[in-house]
Protein backbone atom coordinates (compact mmCIF):
# COMPACT_ATOMS: atom_id res chain seq x y z
CA UNK A 1 0.00 0.00 0.00
CA UNK A 2 1.29 3.27 -1.33
CA UNK A 3 0.73 6.32 1.23
CA UNK A 4 1.14 10.14 0.99
CA UNK A 5 0.21 12.59 2.76
CA UNK A 6 0.14 15.99 0.79
CA UNK A 7 -0.75 19.77 1.60
CA UNK A 8 -2.21 22.52 -0.45
CA UNK A 9 -0.12 25.60 0.13
CA UNK A 10 1.85 27.82 -1.91
CA UNK A 11 4.93 26.80 -0.36
CA UNK A 12 7.07 24.14 -2.46
CA UNK A 13 7.93 22.56 1.00
CA UNK A 14 9.21 23.84 4.43
CA UNK A 15 12.80 25.04 5.15
CA UNK A 16 13.96 21.29 6.29
CA UNK A 17 15.49 22.95 9.73
CA UNK A 18 12.12 23.84 10.81
CA UNK A 19 10.94 22.21 13.91
CA UNK A 20 7.48 21.14 12.37
CA UNK A 21 8.93 19.70 9.11
CA UNK A 22 12.31 17.89 10.92
CA UNK A 23 9.30 16.19 13.19
CA UNK A 24 7.59 15.27 10.13
CA UNK A 25 9.60 13.98 8.27
CA UNK A 26 11.35 11.91 11.63
CA UNK A 27 7.60 10.13 11.68
CA UNK A 28 7.76 9.70 7.50
CA UNK A 29 11.09 8.18 7.86
CA UNK A 30 9.83 5.93 10.89
CA UNK A 31 6.50 4.90 8.52
CA UNK A 32 8.69 3.66 6.24
CA UNK A 33 9.07 0.01 8.36
CA UNK A 34 5.62 -0.41 7.89
CA UNK A 35 4.65 1.27 4.21
CA UNK A 36 5.97 3.84 2.79
CA UNK A 37 4.93 7.91 3.51
CA UNK A 38 5.69 10.47 0.66
CA UNK A 39 5.04 14.29 1.47
CA UNK A 40 3.95 16.37 -1.09
CA UNK A 41 2.61 19.55 -1.41
CA UNK A 42 -0.11 20.81 -4.01
CA UNK A 43 -0.25 24.87 -4.71
CA UNK A 44 -4.12 24.45 -5.03
CA UNK A 45 -6.91 21.86 -4.71
CA UNK A 46 -8.18 20.90 -7.74
CA UNK A 47 -3.50 20.21 -8.49
CA UNK A 48 -4.26 17.56 -5.66
CA UNK A 49 -7.62 16.49 -6.79
CA UNK A 50 -5.99 15.48 -10.21
CA UNK A 51 -3.46 13.57 -8.22
CA UNK A 52 -6.02 11.48 -6.74
CA UNK A 53 -7.40 10.32 -9.98
CA UNK A 54 -6.63 7.09 -11.85
CA UNK A 55 -3.99 7.40 -14.63
CA UNK A 56 -3.03 4.69 -16.30
CA UNK A 57 -1.56 1.69 -14.77
CA UNK A 58 -1.95 3.05 -11.75
CA UNK A 59 -5.13 2.96 -9.40
CA UNK A 60 -7.37 6.42 -8.40
CA UNK A 61 -6.07 6.90 -4.70
CA UNK A 62 -8.78 6.57 -1.70
CA UNK A 63 -8.90 10.42 -0.57
CA UNK A 64 -9.09 10.97 3.13
CA UNK A 65 -9.40 14.56 3.91
CA UNK A 66 -7.95 16.27 7.31
CA UNK A 67 -11.12 18.98 8.06
CA UNK A 68 -11.88 20.99 11.09
CA UNK A 69 -15.25 19.90 10.32
CA UNK A 70 -14.32 16.40 9.83
CA UNK A 71 -15.23 13.17 11.87
CA UNK A 72 -13.61 13.41 14.86
CA UNK A 73 -11.54 10.29 15.37
CA UNK A 74 -10.18 8.50 18.05
CA UNK A 75 -6.61 6.85 17.15
CA UNK A 76 -7.91 3.26 17.06
CA UNK A 77 -10.74 4.13 14.94
CA UNK A 78 -8.39 5.75 12.45
CA UNK A 79 -5.71 3.06 12.38
CA UNK A 80 -9.06 0.28 12.15
CA UNK A 81 -10.59 2.49 8.83
CA UNK A 82 -6.88 2.49 7.66
CA UNK A 83 -6.51 -1.02 8.30
CA UNK A 84 -9.96 -1.92 6.24
CA UNK A 85 -8.73 0.14 3.48
CA UNK A 86 -5.43 -1.79 3.56
CA UNK A 87 -7.17 -5.46 3.99
CA UNK A 88 -9.91 -4.52 1.37
CA UNK A 89 -6.91 -4.39 -1.41
CA UNK A 90 -6.41 -0.43 -1.60
CA UNK A 91 -2.97 0.17 -3.16
CA UNK A 92 -3.20 3.93 -2.68
CA UNK A 93 -4.32 6.68 0.03
CA UNK A 94 -4.01 10.21 -0.20
CA UNK A 95 -4.19 12.08 3.37
CA UNK A 96 -4.42 15.65 2.18
CA UNK A 97 -4.53 18.68 4.33
CA UNK A 98 -6.56 21.42 2.63
CA UNK A 99 -5.87 24.62 1.61
CA UNK A 100 -6.09 28.01 4.21
CA UNK A 101 -9.81 28.79 3.32
CA UNK A 102 -11.00 25.17 3.63
CA UNK A 103 -11.98 22.29 1.15
CA UNK A 104 -14.23 22.99 -1.64
CA UNK A 105 -17.88 20.93 -1.76
CA UNK A 106 -15.84 19.45 -5.14
CA UNK A 107 -13.34 18.15 -2.50
CA UNK A 108 -15.25 16.72 -0.02
CA UNK A 109 -17.63 14.77 -2.35
CA UNK A 110 -14.63 13.16 -4.01
CA UNK A 111 -13.15 12.06 -0.49
CA UNK A 112 -13.76 8.67 1.20
CA UNK A 113 -13.91 10.63 4.81
CA UNK A 114 -12.97 13.40 6.14
CA UNK A 115 -11.46 13.64 9.84
CA UNK A 116 -10.93 16.56 12.18
CA UNK A 117 -7.67 17.02 14.70
CA UNK A 118 -10.50 18.76 16.65
CA UNK A 119 -12.21 22.16 16.53
CA UNK A 120 -9.05 24.00 16.15
CA UNK A 121 -7.19 25.58 12.85
CA UNK A 122 -3.88 24.18 12.63
CA UNK A 123 -0.98 25.92 10.66
CA UNK A 124 0.16 23.95 7.58
CA UNK A 125 3.06 22.77 8.92
CA UNK A 126 1.82 21.67 12.29
CA UNK A 127 -1.00 19.80 10.42
CA UNK A 128 1.34 17.58 8.56
CA UNK A 129 3.49 16.98 11.50
CA UNK A 130 0.22 15.57 13.68
CA UNK A 131 -1.27 13.77 10.44
CA UNK A 132 2.59 11.87 10.14
CA UNK A 133 2.08 11.27 13.46
CA UNK A 134 -1.19 10.10 13.50
CA UNK A 135 -0.12 7.84 10.04
CA UNK A 136 2.58 6.11 11.97
CA UNK A 137 0.59 5.47 15.05
CA UNK A 138 -1.95 4.09 13.02
CA UNK A 139 0.79 1.83 11.10
CA UNK A 140 2.38 0.92 14.88
CA UNK A 141 -1.94 -0.23 16.45
CA UNK A 142 -2.02 -1.98 13.06
CA UNK A 143 1.13 -4.33 13.74
CA UNK A 144 0.77 -4.25 17.19
CA UNK A 145 3.46 -2.36 18.29
CA UNK A 146 3.80 -0.83 21.74
CA UNK A 147 4.33 2.68 20.83
CA UNK A 148 0.74 2.92 20.83
CA UNK A 149 -0.25 2.65 24.81
CA UNK A 150 -4.17 3.65 24.76
CA UNK A 151 -3.33 7.05 25.79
Amino acid sequence: MKLTLAAVTQRKSAPKSEPAELLTQHFATRCAQYAPLDLLAYPTESALLAAAERRPGRPAATLLLFDSRGELATSESFASYVGQLRDSGTQRILFAIGPADGWSPTALVHAARSFSFGRITLPHELARTVAAEQIYRALTILAGHPYHSGH
